[in-house]
């Protein structure tokens, strides 16, 4: 009787679970990011190495690109249907007349830092020491440059004339481009910056990845990596961005728990750039950066408008429907489903 009972609550389990997964108005799904090895992406590693997206009845493809910039190119290219970038381009891009809507988060502080090398770090003083630097920066346009920018006018400094700036990418290449001396300095993410920073090859001037230091830069905290998609594609297949924000929070719920040991045991092991140590002391750098529900916060997303508004002429003056850019509707079902 009790076999009986158990075989039948299994099927009842089974049958809910396909009957959600027939729900899909799809079942692949091609995702372009940019660096998917940087901490900045971690719930998207998680969720893809631990199983969550095929839980969901997800064929899960992804594409790893030099930059977010180069990843949504690929989207509005059509070559992939989703980006896991950085919230801010749903802005920049509305300021197009491209409309494309984030739907859940993956880090809640922008984690970028900004290092110079240790002679150019001897001589800066304040951020219009930046002028006439070549600075590296994970590809032109990608918010690692954007930070680059917010400095730069800061200082009174313009942004598209006085600094050269340099796609480099964001992991090994990066590294070799600082330590080469291509470049003078470099804005990327973990755990680049902080390998960089214990080998002694730069000194970091400006940090987001703590709410201090993105506080210090951009006057609060601001949404940062997430998954976002044309706002089409949002509308048609709802199921399937449900199916997404239910893996991600999920991911997020699971990096909140784990220890730097669990994350290490999870990810490729490329993405320890050969330096197991560091990069468990990088993790521990940043976890507080990493979202813990996929919730875009309101006020995150005000701040980052008022911030563009500063460097991004597109965004300057034209008329943005915040509310367009980000929703939390699916974020929220996804919590409920995983609390």
């Amino acid at each position: 009787m009790k076999m009986r009972l158990t075989a039948v609550l299994a099927a009842l389990v089974l049958g809910a679970a396909a009957s959600a997964h027939a729900q899909l108005e799809k079942k692949d799904v091609h995702i372009a990011v940019g660096g998917k090895n940087a901490f900045y992406y971690l719930p998207l590693t998680i969720a893809e190495q631990l199983g969550y997206f095929k839980d969901e009845g997800l064929e899960v493809k992804i594409s790893d690109f030099a930059g977010g910039s180069a990843a949504l190119r690929a989207v509005v290219g059509g070559s992939a249907e989703v980006v896991s970038g950085a919230y801010e381009h749903t802005i920049s891009l509305q300021g197009k007349k491209q409309y494309f809507r984030a739907f859940v988060l993956q880090g809640r502080l922008p984690q970028i830092a900004l290092g110079l090398s240790k002679a150019k770090a001897a001589q800066f003083h304040s951020f219009k020491d930046l002028k006439g630097l070549k600075i590296g920066v994970s590809a032109p346009g990608s918010s690692t440059h954007n930070l680059v920018k917010q400095l730069l006018t800061k200082a009174g400094l313009d942004p598209e004339k006085d600094v050269a700036i340099v796609g480099v990418g964001i992991g090994a290449g990066a590294i070799a481009a600082m330590k080469n001396g291509q470049i003078d300095g470099v804005s990327n993410t973990d755990p680049v910056m902080t390998k960089l920073e214990m080998d002694g090859t730069i000194k970091v001037v400006a940090d987001t990845r703590t709410d201090k230091g993105t506080r210090e830069v951009w006057g609060a905290p601001l949404p940062a990596g997430c998954l976002y998609a044309p706002e089409a594609f949002v509308q048609k297949h709802p199921h399937v961005v449900q199916a997404l924000s239910n893996a991600i929070v999920r991911a997020d719920h699971w990096i909140a728990k784990a220890s730097a040991t669990d994350v290490a045991k999870v990810v490729p092991e490329s993405y320890l750039l050969g330096d197991r140590a560091l990069y468990l002391f990088s993790f521990d750098k940043v976890k507080e950066a990493i979202s813990p529900d996929g919730v875009i916060s309101d006020t995150g997303a005000k701040a980052t408008l008022a911030a563009l508004r500063q460097f991004d002429a597109g965004v300057k003056s034209a008329p943005i429907e915040l509310a367009r850019t980000y929703t939390n509707e699916f974020a929220k079902k996804a919590n409920q489903k995983h609390p």
